[in-house]
């Protein structure tokens, strides 16, 4: 079974044909993972760049989410049906609990289950959950198992390193998937890693992927520049020292980007 690659093409804030485009350009440079999510509305447009793109279908592997709006049980698997045929595709490689459910009319149970399922199905080779704390995670892991949780998906960039979770997952041997690896264009601004990337010839947005690397955590970044996502992927041209790495390491202030309201009470 395919394992999910260390870098993949995110999605989120990605619209109609911009979306297709930008898959399309993550494609043709060599990006083999594309992540989506029900609630970011580009499903159609993610399947219709796999589709023309002329990929196998082995050769990919594609992430959904199961927004917290779907997660009762009438909706569950409905709404696994919807993107995979949004997808134009038989399965997903990594379906994904987007957010853990915020009220107590759903249980984590029964839409972990219902997860569980969908990969019994065949609907989806691969299961995790996204923004799940500590607590969600071991009660996640006593329902589904050790070795269920594929990955656990959360915001992660050099000033928000979320090291408690990250720690957790690794104990667990659950994967880190890193969103928002670029803290929406700041890392760009920050003068360590401009001077690394100064050092290396290349760009800060580079570094920042190629540190997440060595720290083990996948990462998802988002670009509709197809310049920059050539750039991203080549990340790997790159090494980085251990005092540069320490450098990085150091700049964790613990800012966090994305909070919503139905957001579980952070670790």
């Amino acid at each position: 079974m395919k394992h999910m690659p260390q870098i993949g093409m995110g999605t989120f804030r990605l619209e109609g044909t911009e979306a297709t485009q930008a898959v399309t350009d993550a494609l043709n440079v060599g990006f083999r993972h594309v992540d989506t999510a029900q609630f970011y509305g580009n499903e159609e447009n993610v399947g219709d760049a796999i589709k023309t793109s002329g990929i196998a279908r082995s050769d990919l592997f594609v992430t959904t989410k199961v927004w917290h709006e779907s997660l009762g049980k009438d909706k569950f698997m409905p709404s696994v049906h919807e993107s995979l045929a949004k997808l134009k595709l038989e399965y997903v490689d990594l379906l994904l609990i987007h957010w853990p459910y915020p009220g107590d009319d759903i249980s984590l149970e029964s839409y972990l289950k219902n997860l569980k399922e969908a990969k019994e199905q065949g609907l989806a080779r691969h299961i995790g959950v996204s923004n799940f704390t500590i607590e969600l995670l071991e009660q996640a892991e006593a329902i589904l198992g050790k070795g269920e949780i594929y990955t656990n998906q959360i915001e992660l960039h050099p000033f928000m390193q979320n090291r408690q979770v990250v720690e957790v997952c690794r104990q667990k041997d659950i994967r880190v998937t890193g969103y928002m690896p670029f803290a929406v264009g700041k890392i760009m601004k920050n003068d360590g890693l401009k001077a690394i990337a100064d050092a290396h010839d290349t760009t800060p947005a580079q570094v920042v992927l190629a540190w997440m690397d060595k720290r083990n955590i996948h990462a998802i970044p988002s670009s509709t520049n197809k310049k920059h996502l050539a750039q991203n992927i080549a990340y790997t041209d790159i090494t980085l020292t251990n005092e540069e790495l320490a450098t990085i390491d150091d700049l964790d202030n613990g800012e966090r980007i994305v909070d919503p309201d139905f957001a579980p009470k952070w670790d």
